[in-house]
């Protein structure tokens, strides 16, 4: 993940600066030091510190940061979360991007707290998605932890779940089943399996044909969640998913499932208000 997130750091500064940030090399003398600090403006759960520190550093290895409020802390207005202090050109070329970053990531990590809060005296974990945008989903679902949510897959690549197109293409439970297994074999890949169900035949059939870890009961009810968590039995993980909010979250919770996932927990955000200001 490191050097994925080093690679979109770069491609964020080529991407802002391009050859050169022309309003401060213009007005501002090269030599010049300064000071900028950064406040907190809204409520919330601070995240991106530590992708902060890369930033500046690739932009300039001479800037130097004081560090006040980490990754994960809860934070209020008037708060001051660090300082950087250094040349004032590397500083204004900084801002844009670490503010984009923390904003954004701190949006999210305040968004899944909400979640996570609704449930931590019960051993239900709060799962993202792959809802991200494009391209950020490593900073997405770093934001995620720290907001205290759990990743689930990451990618396409590091679990298989069968979802309704898999399996109605695939042409049936079993037969899905059955093929992720010969591949996993063939492969020689060891993976968990997820699948899908959308009602109590789905459930059964999966019941009976088993190899798998995990089941998702996608847009079951309260009730049916129960009913289904009862029948299931402990023979595998299961999670709800399927429009699951905040006002539901808990109703889910106390069914028993392990899991619960929410694509709103990246892809519906607002991003937190954050300021570079000089000091």
């Amino acid at each position: 993940m490191n050097d994925y997130i080093d690679q979109l750091i770069d491609l964020a500064i080529a991407e802002d600066i391009g050859d050169g940030d022309h309003t401060s090399l213009s007005c501002i003398p090269d030599n010049e030091q300064g000071q900028v600090q950064l406040l907190v403006k809204e409520k919330g759960i601070l995240a991106g510190v530590e992708i902060t520190e890369r930033i500046i550093k690739k932009i300039d290895p001479n800037l130097k940061i004081e560090i006040f409020i980490k990754d994960g802390t809860r934070i209020k207005p008037g708060d001051i979360a660090f300082k950087i202090s250094g040349s004032v050109i590397s500083i204004l070329q900084a801002e844009r991007l670490l503010l984009n970053f923390m904003q954004r990531m701190s949006g999210i990590a305040t968004q899944t707290a909400g979640y996570a809060d609704l449930i931590k005296d019960l051993p239900t974990k709060v799962l993202d998605t792959r809802k991200t945008t494009p391209g950020l989903r490593h900073i997405e679902k770093l934001a995620v932890e720290t907001g205290g949510g759990t990743n689930h897959r990451m990618g396409l690549y590091d679990m298989i779940m069968l979802k309704d197109n898999h399996i109605d293409f695939a042409g049936g439970v079993e037969k899905a089943v059955l093929k992720v297994n010969e591949y996993l074999k063939q492969k020689n890949k060891d993976i968990k399996i997820e699948v899908e169900v959308r009602n109590f035949k789905e459930l059964e059939e999966v019941l009976r044909v088993g190899r798998i870890n995990r089941i998702m009961l996608d847009n079951f009810t309260v009730e049916d969640t129960k009913k289904a968590v009862k029948i299931i039995s402990g023979k595998y993980e299961v999670e709800s998913s399927g429009g699951i909010t905040l006002d539901t979250l808990r109703s889910y919770a106390e069914c028993g499932v392990d899991f619960i996932s929410v694509g709103a927990l990246t892809h519906q955000i607002k991003s937190l208000d954050l300021s570079l200001k000089a000091i």
